[in-house]
């Protein structure tokens, strides 16, 4: 973030919720980048982050240095992470630009801070208070009562997951603010009901098993591609 912005209070604008949970859901399922008006923020590339980058991210891997990767901790053999500097900063940021911008990670393709303000979360780590600061200012416009109820449930959502870590299977379960967020956002169809006599739709808590059927369906879906 440049110098100035880190503790500046004004406002973003983070656009029509609907549209931008569509465009975030494209996002997670790789159909394309997210588009984040970042300006001159950079606090997710110096916010102390690991980056996750796949074996089928050829082009990425051969963009970075072998000796900035490491492998991810319980992940298959392939995946790695790549690590920060002492000053918490991505060693591929170069004069407060990415200098690998159009072979970045597929991790970095989709990273939008907008999913905290979104899931109703902060990122709770001190590493992170930039990132923090700059998700605080995003707020979110609701055209429609839809907008509001979509906005609701990803919400619910992301408290649901928060206390219910038992619909994940064993060793997958959402160990940071980022994971529980985009979890939420995913699953967020779940905790929409449409009420037969008033045909509104409402926020609902799905029965747990109902989670767990659809988390089993996503991650074979994502074996399988």
């Amino acid at each position: 973030m440049a110098e100035g912005e880190a503790n500046d209070d004004r406002t973003l604008d983070a656009g029509d919720f609907s549209s931008w949970l569509a465009r975030m859901q494209g996002a997670l399922r790789g159909e394309h980048a997210s588009d984040v008006p970042c300006g001159r923020c950079t606090a997710c590339c110096t916010g102390s982050q690991f980056i996750h980058i796949g074996p089928e991210e050829a082009d990425t891997l051969a963009h970075i240095p072998r000796q900035l990767l490491f492998p991810a901790p319980r992940l298959p053999r392939g995946h790695v992470l790549m690590g920060f500097d002492e000053r918490g900063h991505c060693p591929m940021l170069i004069d407060e630009q990415c200098s690998i911008y159009e072979h970045r990670p597929k991790t970095c393709r989709t990273y939008d801070c907008r999913v905290f303000p979104a899931a109703g979360l902060r990122v709770g780590d001190d590493a992170k208070i930039l990132i923090d600061q700059q998700a605080a200012r995003w707020r979110f416009g609701h055209t429609t009562p839809a907008d509001r109820t979509k906005h609701d449930a990803v919400r619910v959502a992301a408290r649901y997951l928060e206390h219910h870590s038992d619909v994940f299977a064993d060793g997958t379960a959402p160990t940071n603010s980022t994971q529980v967020a985009v979890a939420a956002i995913e699953l967020h169809g779940l905790f929409l009901r449409r009420d037969s006599e008033s045909d509104e739709t409402m926020v609902i808590d799905p029965d747990p098993e109902e989670v767990r059927v659809e988390l089993a369906r996503r991650k074979r879906a994502s074996r399988d591609r």
